[in-house]
């Protein structure tokens, strides 16, 4: 089978180009769509006309509160669960490795249930700042990851092995999680629960200011890391002969890929799956360029987690379920698919 990290330069890949602006226009269109679709259909003139500060009251109520909000946190949870995605399968040359199949997203849930129970009292009020909910979704996810990779030891680079330590570690974590839930006083316990799902009705301007502010400086790492990618996948002889320190380049990538997906969980909840597909449709798509399947990711992940809460807007409503659930039902099927796939190429 040949290694997904094998790169090609993006001149060998001449439609990548037209591609990415494709998926660009699509990623716009798909945006304004989840402003505009609702219980209320707002015409996409009229969404502009409040985006530009020139829309009625009402108007102004549900584009800006309500529905803006939530495509606004779908887009950056979404593209940096999918940037994490491809990174890891990068490193780890593994097409099955996705911040949830090895850990991450439940160490990150089990992480910010800590947070929210250590520092709720009585009466479920948190006694500090919500902003620091991301550094607690970051401190789990990084112990997930660590004890998944310190667990498959010298035979990391196993894709059956990674996958059976990443669903143990994921199972404990998210045990641990249900019980932190049932004994703690948990802030806004309601919403907590549905985090766990994926969901980002209840994310508010200020939790995606927080969301934005420690995304923009990872994405920027990750992209100047790039060029770094595609030695970092190699085995340990061939990357060491271009002068790359393996172990230590493969450690910054696991903590990247760790917190990117800590961010991206951090106020939206757990969603899964998007990690997985995405960047195997930035692949097939954009082909094997290091930077344009970065940007692709990003936009796949965005565009998955934007409709996937579109749909269950218009489809349940006024009933509001998370849009994790479309993620995982859409994602499971497509994560048995690869490893059978795997297996028979195995086998």
């Amino acid at each position: 089978m040949t290694s997904i990290g094998a790169s090609a330069p993006v001149s060998s890949f001449p439609r990548a180009p037209v591609v990415l602006v494709a998926m660009l226009g699509l990623f716009v269109l798909l945006s304004l769509c989840g402003v505009a679709f609702g219980s209320t259909w707002i015409p996409l003139e009229e969404v502009a006309k409040v985006i530009a500060g020139f829309g009625e009251k009402t108007q102004n109520l549900i584009v800006l509160q309500l529905r803006l909000p939530r495509v606004v946190a779908a887009i950056l949870s979404g593209g940096a669960i999918a940037v994490a995605g491809y990174l890891l399968q990068k490193v780890t040359r593994n097409e099955l490795a996705s911040p949830g199949v090895l850990g991450v997203v439940d160490g990150a849930a089990l992480g910010v249930v800590i947070f929210l129970a250590a520092l709720s009292n009585e009466s479920n009020a948190l006694v500090t700042s919500i902003a620091f909910q991301p550094l607690a979704a970051a401190v789990g996810g990084l112990c997930a990851i660590a004890l998944v990779f310190a667990l498959a030891g010298n035979q990391a680079t196993s894709a059956v092995r990674l996958l059976l330590f990443g669903i143990a570690v994921a199972a404990v974590a998210k045990a641990l999680t249900m019980v932190m839930m049932l004994i703690g006083p948990i802030y806004r316990t309601t919403q907590a629960a549905r985090w766990i799902a994926g969901a980002v009705n209840e994310v508010n301007w200020s939790e995606i200011q927080v969301t934005f502010v420690a995304l923009v400086p990872l994405l920027a790492i990750t992209l100047l890391i790039a060029r770094r990618l595609p030695p970092a996948d190699l085995d340990e002889v061939s990357a060491q002969s271009v002068g790359l320190n393996v172990p230590v380049a493969r450690l910054l990538i696991f903590a990247l890929a760790a917190a990117l997906t800590a961010v991206g969980v951090a106020f939206v909840g757990g969603v899964g799956f998007i990690g997985l597909m995405a960047p195997h449709l930035a692949r097939m798509l954009l082909g094997r360029g290091v930077h344009v399947g970065l940007i692709g990711s990003f936009l796949i992940g965005a565009m998955m987690l934007v409709a996937a809460d579109l749909l269950v807007r218009v489809l349940f409503s006024p009933i509001e379920v998370p849009a994790g659930t479309v993620t995982a039902i859409l994602g499971a099927p497509y994560f048995l698919y690869l490893l059978m796939r795997k297996q028979s190429y195995d086998g």
